[in-house]
């Protein structure tokens, strides 16, 4: 086993020490969805601290970030449930095999030569066949800069074949930035992606709320028959992650100027999250808009909070090591860097937590994961950690 040394810092914003117990943070508890209104309203409620589980294990004290592996732009790790292998992808092209907490001496793939990895574009996501464990999707950014999602096949748990590659879909893209990133399979085997607005700012390129593109949204394909996209969910800026779990969906969508938000939703079709007509709980550019029907956000962060102007969307913990977090689901911030979370229950948000005066700062927060116990990780500008118990 070796490490890999960071040589840069990897940009995802889309926009122009441990301690005692965590604590608490002001937050925005609203409704999943809208009536009929034309402002859109702001919330100030303070929450409490994360519920305490039963357990036989010593009291939590704190989280801390264990340092796993050091390595170049990582951007997401993901597993199959029970798997001991686990899959590291990094953003220059590369899938790498994490073994009992080690990455392997080679990639398990690289496609660096068919990646264009620059500012926000790159591998920026990967997917496992949730059936066939023979087959894995990739979302990455071709050479012309294009969204290409692509199934690819293992010779072996760590080993692909390059030339397996079967494109199921290539979107242009219109700029740089704005490409969205996330892919993951819902509980009926279908493939979703999230895909930014075009890029630029301000919705230049209208699609914020037009259902006839497959921009500014998530996007729905299977990949066992006719992988014909179709347009799943609209009124999305740069969904840069999202996680599936219990029926619900959850978006952490990067604003633009001023807010950052975090959706949460029932998982289906035809949702509408709101831009360009709202940013976060506020309308966009104008004094009064009408959200009717709307997903409303959750969590409203602005910018300067903590550092905030970046939102990365994380995971809810579904592991073993830390049963005090039982479906809480932790999130981040590109610049901000710290470690907040929350649990959602009767359509809000509450037990509003942050942890970052324990976990401390490590370089910006570019995505999250889970292994296959379900346990957390961040990958961050510094490598990949995993989120830890003190007992």
């Amino acid at each position: 086993m070796r490490r890999l040394l960071v040589c840069a810092m990897l940009i995802i914003s889309g926009c122009t020490g441990t301690q005692g117990a965590a604590s608490t943070i002001a937050g925005a508890d609203t409704s999943t969805t809208s009536s009929s209104t034309t402002t859109v309203p702001v919330s100030t409620t303070t929450t409490t601290a994360p519920v305490t589980t039963t357990t036989t294990l010593k009291p939590l004290q704190s989280l801390a970030y264990r340092e796993v592996a050091v390595i170049p732009f990582p951007v997401q790790l993901t597993a199959r449930p029970g798997d001991e292998t686990a899959y590291l992808i990094t953003k220059g092209g590369e899938v790498w095999a994490l073994i009992e907490g080690q990455l392997l001496d080679q990639p398990v793939l690289d496609i660096s030569d068919r990646v264009r990895s620059q500012g926000e574009r790159g591998l920026l996501s990967m997917a496992l066949h949730p059936t066939d464990p023979g087959r894995f999707y990739l979302h990455y950014s071709d050479l012309l800069g294009d969204t290409v999602v692509s199934e690819f096949e293992f010779v072996s748990p760590v080993q692909a074949d390059p030339a397996s590659e079967r494109m199921l879909l290539q979107v242009a893209q219109p700029a740089a930035n704005h490409n969205g990133g996330m892919l993951q399979f819902t509980p009926d085997g279908h493939l979703l992606l999230g895909l930014g607005d075009g890029g630029g700012a301000d919705d230049r390129f209208g699609n914020g709320q037009n259902p006839d593109t497959l921009l500014a949204g998530l996007v729905e394909m299977s990949v066992d028959g006719d992988p014909s996209p179709t347009k799943y969910a609209t009124g999305l800026r740069n969904p840069w992650r999202f996680w599936i779990d219990d029926g619900l969906i959850y978006i952490g969508d990067v604003g633009q100027d001023t807010f950052e938000e975090v959706d949460v939703a029932p998982l289906g079709p035809g949702l509408n999250y709101g831009w360009s007509i709202a940013e976060g709980l506020h309308c966009f550019q104008a004094a009064s808009c009408d959200t009717s029907g709307q997903v409303i956000p959750v969590i409203e962060i602005e910018h300067g909070d903590g550092g905030a102007c970046s939102i990365t969307g994380g995971v809810v913990y579904r592991g073993g090591l830390i049963p005090e977090l039982e479906g809480v689901y932790l999130y981040s911030d590109y610049c901000g860097g710290f470690l907040r979370s929350f649990r959602y229950e009767g359509g809000r948000a509450v037990d509003q937590t942050d942890w970052t005066d324990q976990v401390g700062a490590r370089g910006e927060v570019n995505s999250f994961g889970v292994d296959g116990g379900g346990e957390i990780y961040v990958t961050t500008s510094a490598g990949l950690f995993a989120v830890a118990p003190n007992r």
